[in-house]
């Protein structure tokens, strides 16, 4: 006998079974839709780059995580560790071919060798949107309200969409003459719920000493709604400015659109301590937190940036995106008892009861199927103990039985398998009817 390979898989790397894989499938299928009535368009692009393309000037944390080897060509080449990276080629390479601006969402695996932890892993999924081409107020309030629509749509219940301008904050540090020192200040208050505003004061103040560390502290807490924290947020900074003025387009776009207010899941609020570390942010950024689960941290995340493909055009082509972690909120929505608790897709089951009627159950599940209902059949007759049991443990809710007895009385049975519960019907229009009935199909 040939020796059995151990059957295993890579660290920091998971299978998916059926219940998993649905409940995953639920969310981007709920995401996508959102996506697609905002006037967005799936992308893909491949797994494997360039080593160049991908790390660019290179030197980075990144470097050390990247998947790189050398091909059957001897090519050195990368296996992709974000979207966006990717997305940069992407608009440099195809911008002629495409209009502008352009809405793009992608929604695909990415690679990191990084430590895994409960909750990371080497291989995920990222899902990112854009709109590439332009600088614009209504830009950033599609995103946002791309965002507020997404979340809601999912159903896992209350949150909050923190926002800020990078270039308020920055009119507000020149006021205290520290504009080098922007970056460093910046960093430090991404940290603000990571280690406490103790340690964050203490960090500014090696930057920029302690009154003006007082000032910023004090600058990026937020009042007790979006209008009178802008205004404050104005005269510290020196006064209004296109920045605020865009902050203000957002809110009244939300709220016009209805997005945010009574009966809405989400809020839209305005804080100051949201600065979101990356460097190449120069505007609007955004965080979304699940008020329920705080502690896990932002679901989803952006903002607007200048120079998405610089390293790859000279050409200009300025952009606002966000994030949104699906693992992070298929945790979450699990935790929160949201999940849909599907197994399977299938509606009802059409059982094997006697020997040679296959054509005849094929033919009952293709007029299920017709009525919109997703039907299968079991493939060979077994006891009807073995077969029911095999449509419990798929969490198949109703069940189809004919036998020579029901054909003889000119009906359909059609069992409810959780209440363990069987109804006849004169046909199988009726007990698809019923079907959908039950399960809002």
């Amino acid at each position: 006998m040939p020796d059995i390979i151990e059957p295993r898989v890579l660290k920091g790397f998971r299978d998916y079974l059926p219940e998993a894989e649905i409940e995953r499938q639920a969310l981007i299928d709920k995401l996508e839709r959102v996506f697609r009535s905002f006037g967005f368009v799936p992308i893909d692009t491949p797994v494997l780059e360039y080593a160049e393309i991908l790390l660019g000037k290179g030197g980075g944390e990144t470097d050390k995580q990247v998947y790189r080897f050398k091909d059957q060509g001897e090519r050195d080449v990368a296996m992709r560790f974000d979207l966006t990276v990717p997305f940069a080629r992407f608009m440099a390479e195809h911008v002629d071919e495409l209009y502008l601006p352009f809405r793009r969402y992608h929604m695909a695996k990415v690679w990191r060798g990084e430590n895994t932890q409960r909750g990371r892993y080497r291989e995920f999924m990222q899902c990112d949107f854009d709109i590439v081409g332009t600088d614009s107020a209504e830009a950033d309030a599609d995103i946002v309200l791309v965002m507020l629509n997404a979340i809601a749509a999912l159903g896992i219940g209350p949150f909050t969409l923190r926002m800020n301008h990078r270039g308020l904050f920055n009119r507000f540090l020149a006021t205290l003459g520290a504009s080098e020192k922007t970056p460093a200040i910046l960093r430090a208050v991404d940290k603000l719920d990571k280690i406490g505003k103790e340690e964050v004061g203490k960090l500014i103040e090696a930057e920029i000493g302690s009154d003006a560390a007082l000032k910023v502290l004090d600058y990026i807490v937020a009042g007790k709604d979006f209008p009178s924290t802008l205004a404050r947020l104005e005269s510290l900074a020196g006064g209004p400015g296109t920045d605020s003025s865009r902050l203000r387009e957002i809110h009244e776009a939300a709220t016009e659109s209805k997005a945010i207010g009574e009966g809405k899941p989400g809020k839209l609020v305005l804080d100051p301590s949201i600065t979101r570390g990356l460097d190449y942010y120069t505007g609007v950024v955004f965080e979304l937190y699940l008020d329920d689960l705080p502690e896990v941290g932002a679901v989803s995340g952006g903002g607007r940036y200048d120079e998405l493909a610089s390293l790859y055009t000279k050409r200009k082509l300025p952009g606002v995106g966000a994030a949104i972690g699906l693992d992070r909120l298929l945790a979450a929505a699990e935790t929160l008892g949201k999940t849909e608790g599907r197994a399977s897709y299938t509606d009802v089951i059409v059982l094997s009861v006697e020997e040679g009627w296959g054509p005849r159950y094929q033919g009952i599940a293709a007029a299920l199927r017709g009525s919109g209902l997703s039907a299968e059949v079991f493939p060979e007759k077994k006891k009807m103990a073995q077969q029911f049991a095999y449509a419990e443990k798929k969490k198949i809710p109703f069940a189809v039985i004919l036998g020579g007895d029901e054909s003889a009385r000119g009906v359909v049975t059609l069992r409810e398998l959780s209440a363990r519960e069987n109804r006849d019907f004169g046909s199988i229009e009726e007990a698809a009817a019923f079907i959908r009935d039950r399960t809002g199909r």
